[in-house]
């Protein structure tokens, strides 16, 4: 049985409403947050009407606010965000969805005001604005509003999605605008793209920096951003109204060709049932220029070649991504589709191709999370010159991995970040660096035989020869 001091709804009931509401009243005289959500809380209790004028009347004061708000003090803002919105939602939106789908608006319309003065490298605050416009899709099915009505709205408000508040706006409403009012909207970007745009005279010209082509004016970027806003609008509502030609149709040729672009196109294709185009779109891409793994464009690929019932070519191309990426995910699943017996010969290849791979470190992140920890603790014995002591994050990981049954392995990845630590003097690691020396002392009694390798105390006193002036370190290791 719980104590009856503990916090919990139960223990908390038993102190009767009198004490809670003393209680709450106490807490939230110094507390404003928690005064506005039992102002909201009381609003609700009375009526659906009372609830909106009460978010009405904080949505107006947090837009008047012109205090800046970095990361110190950035979570009383979201949570401030976030109660107004789950307000709309729970006291207003299941009584009324067209008062509800109003005040949405308008607290999405906050965007603008909060990131002028907002701190948001986190992305916590551009997300609640996000999932409220998920609220607003389903806010408006609820209402039934007018589907053309909804569509000049929406309209509106991608002309001022100017911090990305409305990125995901058109798929939200998809359903509740339905083909008329997707039309609609379509129909209106298209206008604004064939809009001539008016073009101010030389001398009102703002010039806002320089290029290696010139200077750079106000209005030429305006220009681009509304470019690229019709464009991006014109694709959402292609995506909505299930329209892969009109998706093709907002990229031009050479676009077409760049990796990701062709791997969207060819998912669509795919999903539309045009699997010999979707492989063609991929096919044609400019691919393997990048210089990292184009694992969308891969995919896409092997997707088509499947819909296509090529499925040995799709399983040569999942080997070829294992191969030359070192992709486990794509080597999974090339052996999840082979017969018995065979798939235990494949991952017996593979994984020997893997320990003799070129890239040690990948390699032996690979085995370590396949897992196939015999293999990885055998690499770090053959190979611990190329333990790279400044990749902690892989590192760390291996050695916790190895300790158990490969204590020597595991001394000589911990030893790897210590030895980096101290040469390269990184200071900030040290107090890490000093818990590693301590976990090789442990693993060293585990340690039936260091071969080749330094015992532990001889580890120590070379490090002491070396860095012994780096007090820092050894106050922390002792």
């Amino acid at each position: 049985m719980a104590p009856k001091n503990k916090l919990n709804a139960q223990n908390l009931e038993a102190l009767g409403a009198t004490r809670l509401a003393e209680l709450l009243i106490e807490i939230s005289s110094s507390d404003a947050a928690t005064k506005r959500r039992l102002r909201l809380a009381l609003a609700g209790a009375q009526s659906p009407a009372e609830a909106s004028r009460e978010i009405r009347k904080r949505i107006g004061a947090i837009s008047r606010s012109r205090a800046f708000v970095d990361w110190r003090n950035r979570r009383a803002l979201v949570d401030d965000l976030e109660t107004q919105r789950r307000a709309i939602v729970d006291h207003v939106g299941t009584a009324d969805p067209k008062e509800a789908l109003d005040l949405m608006w308008s607290f999405i319309g906050l965007a603008g005001s909060v990131f002028d003065r907002c701190d948001d490298s986190s992305g916590t605050v551009i997300g609640i604005f996000h999932e409220g416009a998920k609220d607003l899709g389903r806010l408006a099915q609820s209402a039934q509003c007018d589907a053309v009505e909804l569509a000049d709205r929406t309209y509106q408000a991608l002309l001022d999605n100017r911090y990305g508040q409305f990125d995901h706006l058109v798929k939200a409403l998809g359903s509740a605008l339905g083909a008329a009012g997707l039309q609609h909207l379509k129909q209106r970007f298209v206008a604004l793209s064939k809009a001539p745009i008016e073009k101010p005279k030389d001398n009102e010209r703002r010039k806002i920096g320089w290029s290696s082509s010139g200077p750079i004016y106000e209005d030429e970027i305006d220009a681009r951003n509304q470019a690229s806003l019709i464009h991006l609008a014109l694709r959402d509502i292609a995506d909505a109204q299930g329209d892969v030609d009109a998706f093709i149709a907002q990229y031009d040729a050479q676009t077409r060709k760049v990796p990701k672009i062709a791997a969207e196109i060819s998912r669509r294709l795919l999903a539309a049932g045009r699997a010999a185009e979707a492989l063609q779109i991929v096919e044609v891409a400019e691919h393997g220029r990048a210089g990292w793994p184009e694992f969308e464009w891969e995919d896409a690929r092997i997707d088509a070649l499947d819909a296509l019932s090529r499925s040995e070519d799709a399983q040569a191309a999942r080997w070829s991504c294992f191969e030359r990426l070192l992709s486990d995910r794509h080597l999974r699943e090339h052996i999840k589709r082979l017969p018995d017996f065979d798939d235990v010969d494949a991952e017996n290849r593979a994984l020997d191709y893997v320990e003799n791979h070129k890239d040690s470190l990948h390699a032996l992140w690979f085995l370590t999370s396949w897992p196939a920890l015999d293999r990885a603790a055998k690499l770090v014995l053959q190979r611990p010159q190329d333990l790279d002591g400044n990749r902690y994050e892989i590192l760390t990981l291996v050695a916790e991995a190895l300790a158990g049954k490969h204590p020597l392995a595991a001394t000589l990845t911990l030893r790897a970040m210590i030895e980096f630590a101290l040469d390269k003097s990184r200071s900030s690691r040290y107090k890490h660096a000093a818990r590693h020396l301590q976990e090789c002392a442990c693993l060293a009694a585990n340690v039936g035989d260091f071969g080749n390798h330094e015992t532990h105390e001889a580890f120590v006193a070379r490090m002491q020869g070396a860095h012994g002036k780096k007090t820092s370190f050894w106050s922390q290791a002792s």
